[in-house]
């Protein structure tokens, strides 16, 4: 039997389509898992809309973000039982002897692929899991914030594990899209007085921003970052889909200070580093995450620690895909979320 799926079919801009498709066959080291609730990643839209800067695997099923029942385990999966709720990570296929696997770093594997652009994603009813990218779900969790664990351990390893962060802390988060929210939450969990920085057009996303007890800004943030003591922000983290942010963190922080960039832009700089330089500044990419990140995560949104209904726009049926993509792209909503029918 087929089921819809939302397939983006070639590199072009607007290649994205409904098609049927067959349930997948699962190895016996995976688990076929029925899809209850998949998030729509900005990677997704720029999928869509063809400016990414990622290899992809022509026809994909888009989705990485997602949650759902265990339909069928393969014969060497233990420790799972078919009716499990479950959330899965992102690392589809995973090289286990390369080095950084072996350290449990295997979000920075090379030859890592990804569910929704590697491998086929979830935004369809059923999506084909290797075991080890399983998490339970706690009862009290829905899956409409549970498929959502993926852009908060984003957040949360850029945060937490990758950004020098102290109570007290002033930072900066540039971009109010999902991840740059979810960081600015992250950054005030960690006890930092934070700012969100947008456009004129990003008003309705940085009022959601507002809710997590950010200062919000529009334009220029020089004079909160110098508010303190004249010197700049201890921590800036750029969350936009552009390069030319980077130009910004680095005149908004403070000398010794840290930057942290996990915003895609695969756009040339054009402009020069030696502030980075001149300042001492600490430059920090930040990429994925792995296993203790998303149990920390479950723990931090079940706990009801980190909300994230406020960044959910609305759920959709998977047929009417467009238009939750749509409110996204236009900034009308922060986060859509899809339904399998």
């Amino acid at each position: 039997m087929n089921h819809a799926a939302v397939v983006n079919f070639a590199p072009e801009k607007g290649s994205v389509e409904l098609r049927e498709i067959p349930k997948p066959e699962i190895g016996e080291e995976d688990v076929l898992l029925e899809v209850a609730n998949v998030g729509v990643c900005g990677s997704d839209l720029h999928q869509w809309t063809a400016d990414h800067s990622w290899q992809v695997n022509y026809p994909v099923v888009l989705g990485h973000e997602f949650g759902g029942y265990i339909a069928q385990k393969g014969s060497r999966v233990s420790g799972w039982k078919e009716g499990d709720r479950v959330v899965s990570e992102t690392a589809a296929v995973i090289d286990p002897s390369n080095p950084m696997s072996r350290r449990g770093l295997y979000n920075l594997d090379p030859t890592r692929k990804g569910f929704g652009y590697g491998v086929n994603g979830a935004m369809t009813r059923y999506v084909r899991v290797p075991a080890r990218c399983l998490h339970q779900v706690p009862a009290n969790l829905s899956f409409e914030e549970a498929c959502l664990t993926e852009p908060c351990s984003v957040a949360f390893n850029a945060v937490v594990e990758n950004t020098r962060l102290k109570p007290g802390d002033r930072v900066i988060v540039l971009g109010p899209g999902t991840i740059g929210i979810l960081c600015a939450a992250m950054a005030r969990l960690c006890g930092a007085e934070v700012a969100i920085v947008g456009l004129e057009a990003d008003k309705h996303r940085l009022n959601i921003a507002k809710q997590y007890g950010c200062e919000v800004i529009i334009g220029d943030a020089t004079d909160w970052s110098q508010k303190r003591d004249g010197l700049g922000a201890d921590g800036v983290i750029d969350a936009a889909g552009v390069s030319i942010t980077l130009k910004i963190a680095l005149q908004l922080v403070r000398p010794n200070g840290h930057i942290t960039k996990v915003g895609w832009g695969p756009q040339p700089l054009g402009f020069s580093l030696d502030p980075l330089v001149q300042k001492n500044v600490t430059l920090q990419g930040s990429f994925s995450h792995n296993w203790p990140v998303w149990e920390r995560v479950i723990a931090l949104l079940a706990s009801g620690q980190l909300n994230v209904k406020p960044i959910i726009g609305g759920v959709w049926p998977i047929t009417e895909w467009h238009e939750a993509f749509e409110k996204m792209h236009k900034g009308e909503v922060v986060k859509s979320v899809l339904k399998p029918v």
